[in-house]
Order: structure tokens, then sequence, then C-alpha cells
């Protein structure tokens, strides 16, 4: 297993968010390859670790000064073998094609514990969309468009958002696709309401994220009512995610952004977290305005030199890491372990680095990674992609209890794969396993192509 993290590394140099993934992935399923000799002799990790296709593009573009800018596009599609290619677009600095892999390989076993026919992909841009116009981002995006087009389809590859691609943006692109294809199919997921998409969308990586951790305390016989918890992050993601702790009656007293964090001793309530959806979805303001608004928090800014984050030393119960990866490393992790957190379950895509993983595995932390725990937002785009297909529309309560079940199943696969490789109660384990296994026997269903 280290000479495939070493071929792995030699074949994809300077890309550690991949070499972090896999290296996770590698040793996690262990159990199973030694089980299952099968899944050697087929080559079936080294056959998931190598994409099925790279796609790179130039996107040119004019802003509103009527100066050209060049940004590079991105799309790659993973693994086909149990469904259509289904992952989101990034528009981000940061991407390359090295962060697109690890998203697009966790999104392998992510789409396969939702029990829905999905492949794994990912895609994006270095482009940024802060601080643009509506304009400059619409031109953006139907250039953009222009290249990824002849690459996805409605039984192809199923683009969704992510960091940086919101309604607007699946918006822009939809209208694009529409314009070249002279069809309106379900090519995006992310869609509006009125025009295709599915109701609950933009709060399922959210929502799901608290009833995964429901279903994990009330396996411990506990529950998240009464809890305290530190939230990362001030996007969608983290926005629900304290929408449903409150509607769960739990006590959120953080969130953050890219400059700092604000800490809430009082709890962030309905009207506090009203503020915070206008400030960031609609002002797209910094989250020092919410200490500046109420007097009971405390704002901590971010100065880019420390070696940990202050969030992850306040004392709580519960931990939702919701940002961004690799936000939690070794010294978080030990402030958390230190002030008695019991229960850490990842929003964002694997926020913890693999050091800090295996301090709090070797606790008495209960923990969730993002594949398991953040997968109702694909659960939901996957929702949204069979609506699409036939021509029907769910009601708000048809689709949140779809995304319930499909959150219990995915802790009870989680669990059942766990116990039957002897790591009990080991979600990292388990979720790696039935994801794996569920993809690598489609793989050898269908022959070496």
């Amino acid at each position: 297993m280290s000479e495939l993290l070493e071929v792995i590394k030699k074949r994809n140099p300077h890309e550690p968010e991949f070499h972090q993934a896999a290296e996770e992935v590698i040793s996690s399923i262990k159990p199973v390859l030694d089980n299952k000799p099968i899944y050697r002799k087929h080559k079936i990790l080294e056959r998931l670790l190598e994409p099925e296709r790279q796609i790179s593009f130039g996107v040119n573009w004019m802003d509103d000064e009527g100066e050209i800018h060049v940004n590079r596009g991105y799309r790659i599609q993973m693994n086909s073998a149990i469904g259509p290619y289904k992952g989101g677009l990034r528009f981000h600095p940061t991407v390359y094609p090295g962060i697109l892999k690890f998203l697009a390989f966790e999104q392998i076993f992510k789409n396969a514990l939702t029990g829905l026919p999905m492949g794994g992909a990912k895609g994006g841009s270095d482009f940024d969309p802060k601080g643009k116009s509506d304009n400059e981002v619409m031109r953006f995006c139907q250039n953009f468009y222009l290249e990824l087009h002849r690459h996805i389809g409605h039984r192809i590859d199923i683009p969704a958002g992510d960091i940086g691609v919101g309604g607007r943006e699946i918006g822009y692109m939809f209208g694009a696709y529409k314009k070249i294809s002279n069809e309106f199919t379900g090519v995006l997921t992310g869609k509006g309401v009125g025009w295709g998409g599915s109701l609950l969308r933009t709060e399922a990586t959210g929502y799901g994220l608290i009833y995964f951790t429901e279903n994990m305390l009330n396996h411990i016989g506990d529950s998240i009512e009464g809890k305290t918890c530190l939230v990362s992050g001030s996007g969608n993601v983290a926005q629900f995610a304290v929408e449903k702790l409150l509607h769960m009656k739990a006590k959120p007293v953080t969130v953050s952004d890219s400059s700092g964090f604000i800490y809430d001793d009082e709890g962030i309530d309905k009207e506090k977290l009203a503020f915070i959806k206008e400030l960031k979805n609609i002002k797209r303001g910094r989250i020092k305005e919410y200490a500046d608004k109420y007097p009971s928090a405390v704002y901590t800014e971010n100065k880019g030199d420390e070696s940990s984050n202050a969030l992850w030393d306040i004392k709580a119960d519960c931990a939702f890491p919701c940002a961004t990866q690799n936000e939690i490393n070794a010294k978080d992790a030990q402030h958390l372990i230190d002030n008695g957190i019991m229960l850490i379950a990842e929003g964002a895509n694997m926020p913890l680095d693999n050091e800090a993983v295996n301090l709090v595995l070797d606790s008495d932390i209960i923990y969730s990674p993002g594949k398991a725990s953040n997968a109702g937002g694909v659960a939901t785009s996957g929702i949204e992609m069979i609506q699409n297909f036939m021509g029907s529309y769910w009601s708000k309560k048809q689709v949140d209890e779809k995304l319930k079940e499909i959150m219990t199943e995915i802790h009870q696969n989680c669990l059942l794969a766990a116990e039957e490789h002897g790591h009990k109660n080991n979600y990292l384990v388990g979720a790696n396993i039935f994801g794996f296994t569920k993809v690598a026997n489609a793989m050898i269903a269908q022959g070496i192509i």
C-alpha cells in the first residue's frame, strides 16, 4: 500500500490535497482488500486513483472596463461505474488540478454512499467571483460554459455548484446551455426552483450534516438538543447547519469567514442568523460586522500567521468544520480533544488534515468524515436530477423526508461496513469501505475497458 502511495505521488507531483485523500482511503480500506483479493487482482484502487478523463481549457472574458482576462477551466471526470458523473463546479483562485482531483476522488465515495446512481467528478476555474459585477460574472460563466458544454450532458455528466458557484452562476451557465443546445433538460443541478430546481437544495448539505449528527448521537443514546456547537464558515453549509441546529434546540456559538471568526457566548439565534444570511448572501460583507451589531459577540481576526485557529480552542460539545479543506491541523485537533469535544462531523470536504484525523481517531471523540456527513448536498442534487429525468416536482416535505432517509441509511451503512471489517463505530473506515465496495463490484462487472 505504501508503494502504491509513492506511485501516486510520482505520477501526480505537487498535488498534496490529492495525495492526502489517496492516503486516507488507501489506509482505511486495507481490511477489505485483505479479505477480498479479487479487488487487488482487478487493480480497483489503482484504477480509481486515475481519472477516466481530465479536461482543461482556457476561458477568455471581458470586464466592465473592456479589459480582457484569461482564466483556466477544468473538469475531472473521475469514475462513472455506478452512474453518470456528478460533482460540483468551484470558482476560486486556489483551484488547480490537484484540488479538483482530490474532490473528484472523494466524490466517488460520497455519491456511492447516497444510494443514488451517480459517478464522481469535480470541476471549476481559478476565476474569483468576489468583487465582480453581475455582468462580469455572467460573461465569465457564459464563456466557461461554451467550453464545458461539449463534455457534459444530462446522462453523461451533471455538474452542480460548489464554492463560488451559487444560484446566480448556475443560472448564467444554464442560460448558455439552453441557447446552445436548444433544449431544456437537467444538465445542471442547483437551478432555481421555478425552472427545474429542487426545493431544499440550498439547505441540503447543512441540514443533512445535522441529520447525520443526530443519528450519531442517537446511536450512543444521546441527542443534539442542548449541545453547544462550534461552526466554521458562513456560506450555505454553515448557515443551514446553524439553522437546523436551532430547529433541533442546540446552541451554535461561532461562524467564520476568511478574515476571522465571531464567538457569541449567548448563542446565534434566529434573528442573528437572519442577519448573517443577509450579510453574506445579499450584502456580501464580512463576518466582523456581526460583532459590530451584537455586543455579545467577540471577533477574532485571522492574521494569517497563526499555527492554529482559536475558533477550535473554545469549549463546546460538538464541532462542525464547514469552511474548507485542511482548516483543522494537529494543534487545533489537540485543542478540541483537551476541551472535551464529544463529536466532530465534517461539513466541508476534508477539513481535518491527516495528522488531525489520526489524533481524533485515537481519542474518545465521535468523528465523521465529510464524504458521509456532508453527503446531503449531492444527495439532493441527485434528487433534483431524478425529478428532471421524470419531469416531476417534489414538495419540500417529500425532499426533506428523502434527505433524512438517505442520511440515516448512510449512517447505518457506515456502521455495518466498519463492524464487518473489525473497526466497530469507525465512520471513516465504514464510509470508505462501503463506497469502495459498491464501486469496485460495478467496475468488475463491467470488465476492463
